[in-house]
C-alpha cells in the first residue's frame, strides 16, 4: 500500500507554514534528516530512506512545530480519552498492546531495558513503566502490570494530553504502533 499522497501533503503542509530548510530530528531513537530539494527523510544510523510511516509521523510533528508547539499539559490520557478514537480503538489495542503484552507481560521489569536504547526514562506507575521522549514535547508512557492469582498482566500507553494538538487520532494510533514496535 503506498503513501504518497499523505506523504505529498505532509511535505505541502511544511512548505506552506513556511518551512523550506533541510533539518535533522530526533524520532525515538534514531536520527533523520530532510532534504526540501529531493522531498526525502533519510535515516542518518542507516544512512537508507525512512519507512513511509516514520517520514509521515515525521512531517506531520514538523508542521505541528512549525505552528509553535502546545505547552505539555502534564496530564496523561489514554487513548480512548482522546476524542474521535471509536473507529481507531480495536487498531491501537492492537498495534500498540497486544505487542507490548507478547513481549513483557511474563516479565514486565524487563521493560526497563528498553531504556538502553530509547531516550527515557523510569516511571514509578505500575509494577514497571517509562515514559518515552518520541520527539521533543511528545511523551508517552507504558504502563504494566504483572499476572497474580486473580489478573493477567494488562499494559497501557498513555499521552500527554497536548498530543492532540500536534498529531490527528489516525497519527496517534499509527505512532502508537511504532512506539509498541521499538520497545
Amino acid at each position: 500500500m503506498g503513501y504518497e499522497t499523505a506523504l505529498s501533503k505532509g511535505w505541502g503542509e511544511l512548505q506552506k507554514a513556511g518551512f523550506s530548510q533541510d533539518n535533522t530530528i530526533r524520532f525515538l531513537a534514531q536520527e533523520y534528516a530532510l532534504n526540501f530539494d529531493s522531498r526525502r527523510v533519510m535515516s542518518l544510523s542507516s544512512n537508507a530512506p525512512a519507512n513511509d510511516i516514520a517520514a509521515i509521523l515525521i512531517l506531520h510533528y514538523l508542521a505541528a512545530a512549525s505552528r509553535g508547539m502546545p505547552p505539555l499539559k502534564r496530564h496523561w490520557v489514554s487513548f480512548k480519552e482522546l476524542a474521535g478514537i471509536e473507529g481507531y480503538s480495536a487498531a491501537f489495542h492492537k498495534r500498540a498492546i497486544e505487542p507490548i503484552l507478547r513481549k513483557y507481560g511474563d516479565s514486565p521489569e524487563s521493560l526497563w531495558g528498553a531504556l538502553e536504547r530509547l531516550p527515557g526514562q523510569r516511571s514509578s506507575e505500575a509494577d514497571a513503566g517509562i515514559i518515552l521522549e518520541v520527539f521533543k514535547g511528545v511523551p508517552a508512557m507504558i504502563l504494566l502490570w504483572g499476572s497474580d492469582e486473580e489478573f493477567t498482566p494488562a499494559a497501557a500507553m498513555l499521552f500527554d494530553a497536548g498530543i492532540k494538538d500536534v498529531f490527528c487520532t489516525e497519527d496517534i494510533a499509527v505512532l502508537a504502533g511504532v512506539i509498541a514496535s521499538a520497545l
